[in-house]
């Protein structure tokens, strides 16, 4: 059975990340931990003065948070009527990212699926920060489900990579579930920047070729401003419906998607953004 992390605040791209996990998994014997983070910030004035003399604030915090998640899970077993989807309501006080990462140890967490707005206002970073933070910090793997994109069968899933190091199947196993899971072909996108050299293009091919069927390895020419843009391009020409890649630090992800930011054109992920954390291996 697959244990699966649903972060909300309820918005509604948060709401849409747990329509599209339903999709996704629909066929998936799975525990769905629902999860609300709560914050003194949050609590406003208005709030404190309705107060009872007995309540504390984070009693009334939590429980306002309680009945939220219950209505959203009743929600979502009256419209799917899924006997193969468990749900559990999991509310807590604390930072966002040690939450979810307690959550994680305690319940065994293969996925984080959570939504993201993408590109807005003057910052114009493609993920919103949350998002962000929970991939740079948080030891699952997180998938992004960009604001109202909607599930339909992953026929094409891309894995990114600059061929930095060697990959590990460990490392990579959320990639191989979705591919069996939506019978999906998978191309590597082999992205040719500044330094990188022909001789340091092969290395992985073997590795892929080996441990996913019939892979079609692809590159791409860029710069570094350019990224975004010859990504994106890819993406649409190649109807991608997935885009995947492993996070580790100083690598092509942190360039590519956190450290570099849209001034010269309105870019915006539209798609569904799968990213895996390369662990440490002993030999």
């Amino acid at each position: 059975m697959k244990a699966i992390l649903l972060p909300t605040d309820f918005s509604k791209n948060s709401i849409n990340a747990i329509e599209y996990a339903m999709n996704m998994f629909q066929d998936v014997e799975c525990d769905f931990y629902l999860l609300n983070v709560q914050k003194a910030s949050s609590f406003i004035s208005d709030d404190m003065m309705a107060m009872s003399s007995s309540t504390t604030i984070y009693e009334t915090l939590i429980s306002a948070a309680k009945k939220s998640i219950e209505n959203v899970i009743s929600k979502i077993k009256t419209k799917y009527h899924n006997e193969k989807h468990h749900f559990h309501s999991v509310v807590d006080y604390d930072n966002l990212i040690d939450s979810i990462n307690q959550i994680c140890q305690i319940n065994n967490i293969d996925l984080i699926i959570m939504g993201t707005k993408g590109a807005s206002g003057l910052e114009k970073a493609i993920f919103g920060s949350n998002t962000v933070h929970v991939i740079q910090r948080c030891n699952v793997s997180v998938l992004a489900i960009p604001d109202k994109c909607v599930y339909s069968n992953l026929e094409e899933i891309t894995f990114t990579t600059s061929f930095e190091s060697l990959y590990n199947i460990e490392d990579l196993q959320p990639l191989k579930s979705l591919i069996t899971l939506n019978h999906s072909h998978l191309s590597i996108l082999h992205i040719i920047c500044d330094t990188d050299y022909a001789e340091e293009m092969d290395k992985d091919i073997d590795f892929f070729q080996s441990h996913f069927f019939n892979p079609t390895l692809k590159y791409i020419h860029s710069t570094s401003n350019d990224l975004f843009k010859s990504v994106n391009q890819y993406i649409v020409d190649n109807n991608v419906k997935l885009i995947a890649m492993v996070n580790k630090k100083h690598s092509f992800f942190e360039r590519l998607f956190v450290t570099h930011y849209v001034e010269t054109f309105g870019f915006k992920m539209h798609t569904p953004f799968l990213v895996m954390n390369k662990k440490e291996h002993t030999s």
